[in-house]
């Protein structure tokens, strides 16, 4: 693998990971302000009815709320995977490359000795 690809390769792999920690952090942001927030029994005048249990916890939320916060955590966990795992075969390719750069190294020392 040519060494212009490795460098696409890695930019591509923390243009996933960086986002996806970023949005890990900011769900766990939310679900942290939540857990101080919300209440700890159903509040129907308020529409907070759906459960979610946080660190043990249960608080009683809105649907949207619900929905925005789990979408949050879903992707972000889905982009910080592709993004290691575009790391992972980066490390792998770079380790090739390298392997082969020391091979011919040792070639053109032993040639020249």
């Amino acid at each position: 693998m040519k060494t212009s690809q490795l460098v696409t390769l890695r930019f591509v792999s923390l243009l996933f990971l960086l986002p996806g920690l970023a949005g890990l952090i900011l769900s766990a942001m939310m679900s942290t302000h939540y857990l101080d927030t919300l209440p700890r029994s159903p509040a129907p005048e308020e529409l907070r009815m759906t459960p979610r249990n946080i660190n043990g916890t249960v608080v009683y939320q809105t649907d949207s709320e619900d929905s925005r916060l789990s979408v949050l955590e879903y992707s972000s966990v889905g982009v910080f995977l592709v993004g290691l795992s575009l790391g992972l075969v980066y490390l792998e390719k770079w380790g090739e490359h390298q392997a082969k750069e020391a091979e011919e190294e040792e070639a053109l020392s032993e040639k020249f000795s």
